[in-house]
């Protein structure tokens, strides 16, 4: 029942999310707006419509259908898919994220602090260079939407050994 009840909630959640950070971008950009189109334009893409293709330069087994912009270029947003049980060690983005959680559990960590499990409807802002981990539930598929000010990359972080004695 509570899981019904949380699937129900995530889409109204996802356009107010939408509706939040659609906004900023159409400011940043002056008077056109980050997708085609003008500023007083409607932009209407169905789920069944959305081309889903692998992460360009991504993590293998992550599908990314972008919305505007070009993640190889610079800002851009896009919903992003990760397989159930998918992780990637500590990293960092050269760019802000800014994530809404659409379904599934994301798990955030950061060095020295527990692991944050979000679900549907939850946000998280990750701010360029910050070293984290990243991971999807293995109950189920992950989906969210990201938003980034800057082309995607992804820099693994090493962890340092202790040394040998």
């Amino acid at each position: 029942m509570l899981r019904r009840w949380i699937q129900t909630l995530a889409l109204p959640v996802l356009f107010l999310a939408l509706a939040a950070f659609l906004p900023q971008r159409a400011e940043a950009a002056g008077s056109k707006s980050p997708m085609k189109g003008s500023a007083k334009s409607f932009v209407v893409k169905p789920a069944a419509d959305l081309t889903w293709k692998p992460l360009p330069d991504g993590p293998p087994g992550v599908m990314q259908a972008t919305l505007w912009g070009d993640s190889t270029k610079g800002a851009y947003g896009a919903f992003s898919k990760f397989p159930a049980g998918w992780s990637a060690p500590l990293h960092t983005h050269p760019s802000d994220h800014k994530i809404a959680v659409i379904s599934g559990t994301w798990i955030h960590g950061e060095p020295g602090k527990p692991d944050v499990k979000l679900g549907p409807g939850s946000y998280l802002f990750q701010p360029a260079g910050q070293k984290h981990t990243s991971a999807c539930d293995a109950a189920s598929e992950c989906q969210i939407f990201l938003e980034s000010n800057g082309k995607f990359g992804i820099k693994m972080v090493e962890e340092k050994k202790a040394p040998a004695k």
